[in-house]
């Protein structure tokens, strides 16, 4: 820790990119930086470019005055690139005139500095700018889930159920065991439990966690204290529940999902349908039961 700055060190070092054109500058910032964060640089601004298209670094330094490219042209390159758009940007400049920063600005820095840089307000910027970004990335996955949910329930309930009508009953099983696999793949990828075999409570964490990421709203509840019954219960359908009682079909996904994770992760688990919304009930309810052999 920096006196007077608290630093938060993620498990793995933030990577900080200096562009400056005089090493003497880098040498100083890197001096500044490199026990708390992994830090490269680059001599002028078309290597800065360079640099972070390949490395995509957390934090930008950038020096204003560089001989090819400015920083403020690098800044503009940077920002207006959809896939680094999002890194902050920190100027860093002998310049102090409002032009200057106004200019800045209208590029897309996040901060300024003014050099000679001061040791305690760059790791202050820096680290407030990593935990923005932080936040960022997280409000960016879960915008990821809830397109990856949108985008299955709208082929699930709009187009499949129109789909299995105009098919002979023999090839319906084959459309239905084919979403399956779709679903289970698409995700579950965020799931992966320690053990390949699991036992019934985590299990029926699992299947909540899955069948949550299409919008339902599962829990699970021990019903015997032997911990080799669950069930998992929701009154929000993950289909819709007037998707799901016009197409009952959609319950048959839920049961074919679950049942997946339950040949992936169980070892001698079943599972049961006891309540389903496609079939009028008020809620989903489904029970994992240990199978003595």
């Amino acid at each position: 820790m920096t006196q007077g700055v608290l630093i938060i060190k993620p498990a793995s070092k933030a990577k900080i990119l200096i562009v400056d054109d005089e090493i003497m500058n880098i040498e100083l910032l890197k001096a500044y930086l490199e026990d708390i964060y992994e830090v490269i640089f680059a001599l002028n601004g078309k290597d800065g470019l360079d640099t972070v298209a390949k490395e995509k670094p957390d934090v930008i330094l950038l020096d204003v005055m560089m001989p090819d490219i400015n920083g403020y042209q690098v800044c503009q390159h940077i920002k207006d690139n959809p896939e680094t758009q999002f890194i902050p940007i920190i100027m860093v400049t002998a310049l102090s005139g409002r032009d200057d920063w106004i200019t800045g600005i209208g590029a897309g820095a996040d901060e300024f500095l003014t050099k000679p840089v001061n040791k305690m307000e760059l790791l202050t910027r820096i680290n407030s700018l990593i935990k923005l970004r932080s936040m960022h990335c997280d409000l960016m996955e879960e915008r990821d889930k809830l397109e990856l949910q949108n985008r299955i329930r709208s082929v699930l309930t709009q187009i499949i159920p129109v789909l299995l009508k105009t098919l002979p009953a023999e090839q319906k099983s084959v459309v239905i065991h084919q979403m399956i696999d779709m679903v289970v793949e698409a995700i579950m990828k965020s799931t992966d439990p320690e053990d390949n075999v699991i036992g019934c409570e985590c299990l029926a964490d699992i299947c909540c966690d899955v069948i949550n990421q299409l919008g339902a709203n599962f829990m699970p509840d021990k019903i015997e204290k032997s911990n080799e019954i669950f069930t998992i219960h929701s009154n929000v359908c993950p289909w819709g529940k007037e998707e799901a009682q016009t197409n009952p079909i959609l319950c048959k996904l839920s049961r074919g999902i679950l049942s997946r994770i339950v040949e992936i992760y169980g070892q001698d688990v079943e599972i049961d349908v006891l309540e389903t919304m496609g079939n009028g009930d008020e809620q989903c309810t489904f029970q994992l039961n240990m199978v003595d052999y």
